[in-house]
């Protein structure tokens, strides 16, 4: 079993900065082995893909709406995999989640486990 628990999340405004974490906890060579993506989802909209990285880091895929603006990263040390958000846009207003699975995948069932989300809202 893995536990994801999301960190970070605040009130920012349109063009600044911000860094969510996620936190994994569980069986060591579980949460090793995963590849971690994050997700969203706006009020009213489907969850949707945003990042999601394997457990070397050499593998990343981005969503075409982030790409440039988001880079996630993770340290296997700490059990942590980050989202760093910059140039922020109103539209990027949205829980943010954490994910974990197998593989790296953009889409939401190949994540077997999920972090409960940690809000941002990018004003304008």
């Amino acid at each position: 079993q893995v536990q994801l628990v999301e960190s970070g999340g605040g009130l920012v405004q349109a063009g600044g900065s911000l860094t969510v974490s996620c936190l994994a906890s569980g069986r060591t060579y579980s949460v090793d082995a995963m590849a971690m993506a994050w997700f969203r989802q706006a009020p009213g909209k489907e969850r949707e893909f945003v990042a999601a990285i394997t457990r070397s880091g050499r593998s990343i895929r981005y969503a075409d709406s982030v790409k440039g603006r988001f880079t996630i990263s993770r340290d296997n040390a700490k059990n942590t995999v980050y989202l760093h958000m910059n140039t922020l846009k109103p539209e990027d207003t949205a829980v943010y989640y954490c994910a974990a699975g197998p593989i790296i995948s953009s889409t939401l069932n190949t994540y077997p486990y999920w972090g409960q989300g940690t809000q941002v809202t990018v004003s304008s």
